[in-house]
């Protein structure tokens, strides 16, 4: 099986989304703003969480009805279960994330505009939950940051040192049959 154009378009689509929006977040985390200068930022970064929301949901949906094809090639049993829990690890993120930022905004009571076209309306104030979303939201990105840095590594490592199609079929979905039509019947 390999995946289909679907697949892959929301494979890379949340791929850069999720890792612009790691960056921004380490960014607005880590560059010691003002909070005047930082306020319109976490509002961007708030509205484009919300859109990662709606585009992961479909991502996680998609995923979950197609399901994952099976391994290109066959390895250590430790492997197949490393990539299930990180796979799966990513998608809960892919969720997590946006609905931890949201949680921290609106259980402080705050409303989460998405670029003016519509409002999260505000729930009443409850500050543990607001702690426990903020607490989610900070530890989760940095998890995030270590799963994509070991997705990545482990994607490379089957391309060039395993010289399977794992990689290929990402990103062109060809399949990881090898195409014998051009050899003659032996």
């Amino acid at each position: 099986m390999t995946y289909d154009r679907v697949s892959r378009l929301n494979h890379w689509l949340l791929a850069l989304a999720m890792i612009g929006m790691l960056m921004f977040g380490l960014y607005l985390e880590f560059a010691g703003l003002e909070r005047e200068a930082r306020r319109p930022l976490v509002g961007i970064h708030a509205s484009l969480g919300v859109l990662v929301l709606v585009i992961g949901t479909w991502r996680v949906a998609w995923r979950i009805l197609r399901g994952f094809p099976d391994a290109v090639s066959d390895g250590p049993r430790w492997q197949a279960v490393g990539s299930r829990w990180v796979h799966w690890s990513l998608l809960a993120g892919i969720l997590l994330m946006p609905l931890s930022g949201i949680g921290r905004t609106v259980f402080r009571g705050r409303s989460v505009d998405v670029f003016g076209w519509f409002s999260i309306p505000a729930a009443p104030e409850v500050r543990w939950l607001a702690s426990l979303s903020s607490n989610v939201h900070y530890y989760v990105g940095f998890a995030l940051c270590l799963l994509v840095a070991v997705h990545i590594a482990a994607a490379l490592k089957h391309h060039f040192i395993d010289q399977d199609a794992t990689l290929t079929r990402m990103v062109s979905g060809r399949s990881t049959e090898p195409d014998t039509s051009h050899y003659p019947d032996t």
